[in-house]
Order: C-alpha cells, then structure tokens, then sequence
C-alpha cells in the first residue's frame, strides 16, 4: 500500500437551509493518524463521508495525492471507508466478506482467497476465516470488516466510530491494534470519534470541530495543553476556563494549587474557595470549589497527597497557580453557555 497527502479546501456540506460543514481547509500529510474529534452534529462524519465520495460535495475541492477526487465515485477515489456498524454480510463468511470486492472486480476464486487469507493474517483473524459474523465477538467482526477495507490497498483509510460498538476493555485493546497497522501499512486513517481520550491515544493529528468549523488542529500534546478556544478547553477536559479583567484563561486542573486555610489569612496570590464536591478517581481525586473566579473550579491532585490531609465539602481553602500555568483563550465558534 502507498499513502498519500489528503488536502481539504474550502469543504463545504449543505443540507437545505442547515450548513453541516462550514468552508474548512485542511492538510492530512501521508502516514498520518488523523482523529476529527467533536460532539455529535460538529460536522465530522459529514466531512468523512464527503472524503469517501458518500456524500456529494456542496462546495471546495478533496485532493489526494495528485488528484481532485471531489467528483469521483467511491470505488475510483483511492480511499477506502470502514463503518460503524460493521456493514458485514451474514451469510458469507470472514474469508468472503474479506473478498468480496475482488470477486466484484472478478478477481478468480483462489486469488482473492489467497489475498483475503494475507488481509485475515494481519489483522489476527485467520483461524476464524470459515465463520459466519454471527459467530464472531464485536471485536472479532470488527477486524473483519478492517481487512475487507484494507484489501483495496487504499491510499488512506476512513474510520467512522469503529470502537464505539466494543466494552471498554476491548476498546482500549483495539485502539492498540489500530495504532500497530497504521504504523505498519504507513498509510493516513482518517478516524472519527467523539472520545477525547480515543483521540488522545491514537492520533498524530487532532482536528477539534464545532459547528461545522474546525476551532484547532495540533498534536495531542498542543491540544491538551494549550487549547485555543473555550469551546476547546472545555470539550477536552482537564481545564478550568476562569474570566478575568485581562480576559478568558485556561487552567489545567492538575496545574492548580489548594491548601486548607483552617481560619488563617489567606496567603498572598492565593485566592479564597470553598469546596463543593469530591470524586474519587482511583490515580487521583477530583475537588470540585466555588471562588469568585468560577463557581466550577476543578483541582486535580494525585491520591496520596489527598489522602495525606483530606477535606470535605464546605471546607474553606486557598487556591493559587503560576502565570505560566494559564493562557489566554478566544471565544471560537460557540460561546460558553452553548
């Protein structure tokens, strides 16, 4: 398989009156694991689909490698799509459901055989090649229906929610297995999700969208640490968007420092807040404080120094962090009440 550049300018997807997805631009380099993460109606999968060739482009141009694949039907595009559900077929089996688009290429019996055998080895399918669906796991079919993409040897591979169906257990063992072939076949899969912590695990590149717009793209790293806007901040977690006289900061909530107060004055560049709630979170706990910078703030410490010197709700404590700790964000697509 050979991967290719994906480029992505002026996309846009109208349904009627409603804009799905809003003029974005974007550039996927080759062997990339690219995650578009956001709520359900951001406008990812429209954008996955529109890629695919599923959904027919309302305005912009797709561009892969050296084509324009804007107009293409599926099959031509180079791309190949896994779904969601899986989209097997009940009454073939691994092995023919795996084939199936070569016999619809009239690729002969044993050669699309001997090569559906290849896709069910790497993906460690291949003692269960005889199986009807209904006789494999969740997990099981839904390495299936990886192979049966791969065969096409696609430039890049779109992925439509493929761990939402699977336990948590599976999923975490899955996204693993994802991450290796991606590494292997050095192509780009184009994977969307709405789990921070999946795109977290898996991508090279996060794409955040909001209302049919992209609010940031970057690293995980960038991501997490320093997102852009409020809608940003809050959709990953971890940050406490607080409003100041210089303007809207994000604040990760391991990077805030609380101390009991136990009636002294409060220390200077400390500020006063009381404790609303706790959540007990196995590495750490969660402590939920009302103060006059946000009635929501959240700090994250590790559970031995909470268990060294618990406090409870209603418990008056001084909360302070460095300058650097904080940065500023803009407003984005969406305001924070939305």
């Amino acid at each position: 398989m050979q991967g290719a550049a994906l480029e992505l300018v002026g996309l846009t997807k109208r349904f009627g009156s409603t804009i799905a997805v809003d003029h974005i631009s974007l550039k996927i380099a080759p062997g990339t694991y690219c995650c578009l993460l956001g709520p359900s109606g951001c406008g990812k999968t429209s954008t996955l689909r529109m890629i695919a060739g599923h959904e027919a482009v309302s305005s912009g141009d797709i561009i892969l490698g050296a084509s324009n694949i804007s107009a293409m039907p599926p099959a031509k595009r180079g791309t190949a799509m896994m779904f969601q559900s899986y989209a097997l077929f009940p009454h073939l089996s691994a092995l023919d459901n795996v084939a199936f688009s070569l016999k619809m290429q009239g690729l002969a019996k044993a050669a699309r055989h001997a090569r559906a055998g290849d896709m069910l080895r790497l993906v460690a399918m291949q003692d269960y090649a005889a199986r009807l669906p209904s006789q494999l796991s969740g997990g099981q079919q839904q390495r299936v229906a990886l192979a049966r993409a791969l065969i096409t040897e696609p430039q890049i591979l779109l992925l439509d929610e493929p761990l939402s169906a699977l336990d948590p257990f599976l999923r975490i063992k899955v996204r693993g297995e994802l991450k290796r072939l991606q590494k292997e076949l050095a192509i780009s899969f184009v994977h969307v999700t709405h789990s921070q912590d999946e795109a977290m695990a898996l991508a090279d590149l996060i794409v955040v969208m909001n209302r049919g717009r992209i609010e940031q793209q970057g690293s995980p790293q960038e991501i997490f640490s320093r997102p852009a806007t409020e809608f940003v901040a809050r959709f990953i977690g971890g940050h406490n968007v607080i409003r100041t006289a210089a303007g809207l900061l994000a604040l990760r909530t391991d990077r805030v420092r609380i101390g009991r107060l136990n009636g002294q004055a409060i220390p200077s560049g400390s500020l006063p807040a009381t404790v609303r709630n706790l959540e007990y979170q196995g590495t750490h706990v969660e402590i939920g404080l009302s103060s006059e910078v946000a009635s929501d703030l959240v700090v994250s410490i590790p559970e031995h120094t909470y268990f060294a010197d618990p406090i409870g709700p209603g418990d008056r404590v001084a909360v302070s962090w460095t300058d650097g700790d904080a940065h500023r964000l803009s407003r984005g697509t969406t305001s924070n009440n939305e």
